[in-house]
């Protein structure tokens, strides 16, 4: 009798310790302290946007995919043309992290679309341009007005656009606009569909050394601050990842910085651009991560002219859309 109480005592105990162990097993710190349940993988869908930037460097390095399995993620890529589509995307859940430029960022946020803005890409002085046919008459901004201009609308381009008109006494009403995304207009621009295209790199600059685009100069200095974003409810949950997003990111900005040519090889190779191209896009302005007064105040006066201009339904206060408890957490000391 007493060996089968014993025994019963033993097995007991012996249930009990497994019940422990397997409670602390299912609990996982991450490397923020975060505990995740079950030692679940978490997928995140990172989106590339545009195609020359410090995410593509991170991508081919394999950075990001070293980095997240600090904290037990790993990476499911995306790839967008601009940031009207990927919005899109961001909306249904189907993006977790990316950049945005000014024009969809802020289309975005008066939408009241899920996402914060949780770091600063530079401040896009040298992004957008207006171009023009080069044996064209048109010869200054003013000489748009009538004519046939092509632009992917809700792009940092289209609000370059509302801007250089307003600096020389124009809207967007005393121009034709056509929506194309950048691979539509190209060819509508060397088929001379359009009279101008208002866009980025690497379109500005390879049509103008390919000789069938020139410039339009400009009356004003134009800011366009990118952003990296992160949907709300994902970065709630996981703030570890976002914050290791971060620490990526920077990496990749100071390694282009530090590396341009190998960069430049490295774009090249994925846009099929000459190196020399690349390296002249990437070298007019050095990619950074952290918020500025200057940055921060461009993007207020974008949002306050296109709130003037009918584009957005009403002014709002930048800064109330940023969270920068992530960065503050990334590079604590």
């Amino acid at each position: 009798m007493k060996k089968k109480s014993r025994f019963l005592l033993g097995l007991l105990i012996t249930m009990i310790i497994s019940v422990l162990l397997a409670g602390c097993s299912s609990d996982t710190k991450t490397a923020s302290g975060k505990t995740q349940k079950d030692n679940k993988t978490i997928t995140v869908n990172v989106a590339i946007n545009g195609k020359i930037g410090p995410l593509l460097i991170a991508k081919e390095k394999g950075w990001l995919e070293e980095e997240f399995k600090t904290v037990n993620a790993e990476v499911a890529w995306s790839e967008f043309p601009s940031g009207p589509p990927l919005l899109e995307s961001l909306a249904s859940n189907r993006v977790d992290i990316s950049a945005l430029g000014d024009g969809a960022l802020i289309a975005g946020l008066d939408k009241k679309l899920p996402f914060e803005v949780i770091a600063q890409s530079g401040t896009g002085e040298s992004l957008s341009r207006i171009l023009v046919q080069a044996d064209g008459d048109i010869q200054k901004v003013e000489d748009l007005k009538g004519k046939t201009v092509g632009v992917a609308s809700g792009t940092t381009a289209h609000v370059y656009l509302i801007k250089a008109l307003k600096a020389h006494g124009l809207s967007t009403d005393d121009v034709k606009l056509i929506n194309l995304q950048p691979d539509d207009a190209q060819a509508a621009f060397e088929t001379k569909q359009l009279d101008a295209w208002v866009v980025w790199n690497p379109y500005r600059i390879l049509n103008i050394k390919k000789g069938i685009a020139k410039e339009l100069e400009v009356n004003a200095t134009i800011l366009a601050p990118s952003a990296l974003i992160t949907r709300t409810e994902f970065g709630k949950e996981h703030p570890e990842i976002v914050e290791a997003y971060l620490r990526v990111s920077l990496k990749a900005a100071q390694w282009q910085n530090e590396n341009p040519d190998e960069a430049a090889k490295i774009f090249s190779e994925h846009t099929k651009l000459p190196v020399d191209v690349v390296k002249t896009i990437i070298t007019s302005e050095k990619p950074d991560l952290f918020f500025t007064e200057e940055g921060i105040q461009a993007q207020q006066e974008s949002i306050e002219t296109l709130a003037k201009v009918g584009y957005i339904k009403s002014e709002f206060t930048f800064e109330d859309h940023i969270n920068d408890s992530y960065i503050d957490n990334a590079f604590k000391k």
